[in-house]
């Protein structure tokens, strides 16, 4: 039976379309599109669709389990492959290897860049690319950045290698991805288009992108990026995740980057940076929320509705004699986010300051960190020093990441399977 879909599809759209069963219950969304590409001007067939199912993991559909391509949604039937979606030599990824590729129309010679390409339905059921979507330069009777679409047979050069690559259409049709989801579409790119990637995000997209990448692809990314704009990315980034990223430098690089960084950004990472791996001080941020017992109720929420904060960050506030940056003054407790809520505005803060749980002193090793979050069923605790002043706080995603495996992200395990163990009727013939 035949897909009901519109007569061409162009591929950038279907970028974070949800994908549904036949009963519509959510199934993910899609990643990109996997196509062969064939010699010379033949168009290259349409072998499948890479879907994100949770947790992050990329999975292949075949274009024979695909009913339906409809605007916002598409269907599939049958039973679905859940392991790792890993990419063959001979595949190539729309979204991720062909937007943004500097080809030749034929009929004059003239360079242009690949916006988008679209796909289309034979009568023998097959899918094929067979349109390209250009962005042409300047020329008489042409505005700048005028968009074409040409037939694929129309251009030279979408099977070549790459050598310089932009990543504007790609980050187009991403452009409303979480970092976290960014980022596990970079993660299934090439180095050469990860590297690509990062020089076209700005600084802090891609800071944000690089906490939810495996600390090996953090450190390949970093050393792509010249020395200046390492530096701003690290600024751009919290500093403990900073001073992770940076632990896994060479001692030298790690201090040239430190240089180049504003002293006021360098100070707290080169501080983060003594302290041992998986203890309090190692796993803290120094910037969680602090005001001094002289701010009111009204003061902490609006610190707290800080969309950059995470969830677990903007549930405490804590209340500290000042200077209030960290290392701060003496340390007097913690204004939960809960009872915040329950007070009139102008209460002081520090009339609602939990002095009940103890901080912990940046020595305190991981599993005490974690046992101390259970045992009062905290998402995030203070770490303070000898003289009672607040270092920091630890949170229970810093915790979570150190307690997890090592390659959690990658979602490594027993069924996973290579590439060459893959089942024959993974992908259509």
């Amino acid at each position: 039976m035949a897909i009901v879909a519109p007569p061409r599809v162009f591929v950038a759209r279907l970028a974070g379309v949800q994908v549904f069963d036949p009963n519509g219950d959510p199934v993910g969304r899609i990643r990109d599109v996997v196509v062969l590409l064939r010699l010379g001007a033949q168009q290259p067939r349409v072998l499948g669709l890479v879907v994100e199912v949770p947790p992050r993991r990329p999975i292949f559909i075949p274009m024979t389990r695909v009913t339906s391509i409809e605007a916002g949604a598409v269907v599939v039937t049958g039973a679905v492959n859940l392991r790792r979606f890993a990419r063959r030599a001979a595949e190539t990824l729309v979204l991720g290897e062909l937007l943004d590729r500097n080809v030749v129309l034929i009929e004059t010679g003239e360079t242009v860049t690949v916006t988008d390409v679209a796909m289309e339905q034979t009568r023998t059921r097959d899918w094929y690319l067979t349109k390209v979507a250009v962005r042409r330069g300047r020329g008489r009777m042409r505005r700048r950045g005028e968009i074409q679409v040409v037939d694929w047979s129309a251009v030279r050069g979408l099977s070549l290698p790459e050598t310089s690559q932009g990543a504007a259409s790609l980050l187009a049709a991403f452009d409303q991805l979480r970092p976290a989801d960014l980022a596990g579409v970079i993660h299934d790119l090439s180095e050469k288009r990860r590297a690509e990637v990062a020089a076209a995000l700005d600084d802090e997209r891609l800071a944000d992108v690089l906490e939810e990448l495996p600390e090996e692809e953090q450190v390949a990314i970093l050393a792509t990026l010249e020395g200046r704009r390492a530096a701003d990315v690290l600024e751009a980034m919290g500093p403990d995740d900073a001073a992770d990223l940076l632990a896994e430098l060479p001692p030298d690089e790690a201090e040239r980057l430190l240089s180049l960084m504003d002293p006021e950004e360098a100070e707290p990472v080169r501080r983060l940076l003594t302290y041992s791996e998986n203890t309090a001080g190692g796993l803290m941020t120094t910037e969680p929320v602090i005001l001094p017992p002289s701010a009111t109720v009204a003061e902490a929420l609006a610190r707290v509705r800080n969309p950059d904060l995470t969830p677990a960050t903007a549930s405490q506030v804590y209340v500290c004699r000042p200077p209030t940056e960290t290392p701060t003054g003496r340390y007097l407790g913690i204004a939960h986010l809960q009872r915040l809520l329950r007070e009139p505005p102008g209460t002081l803060v520090s009339a609602v300051v939990d002095t009940d749980i103890a901080p912990l002193p940046p020595s305190a090793p991981l599993p005490e960190v974690a046992r101390y979050l259970a045992t009062y069923n905290l998402v995030a605790i203070p770490v303070v020093d000898d003289d009672d002043r607040l270092l920091g706080a630890v949170t229970v995603d810093d915790v979570l990441d150190h307690l997890l495996p090592e390659g959690w992200r990658d979602e490594a395990g027993s069924d996973d399977v290579a590439d060459a163990e893959r089942q024959p009727g993974d992908r259509a013939s």
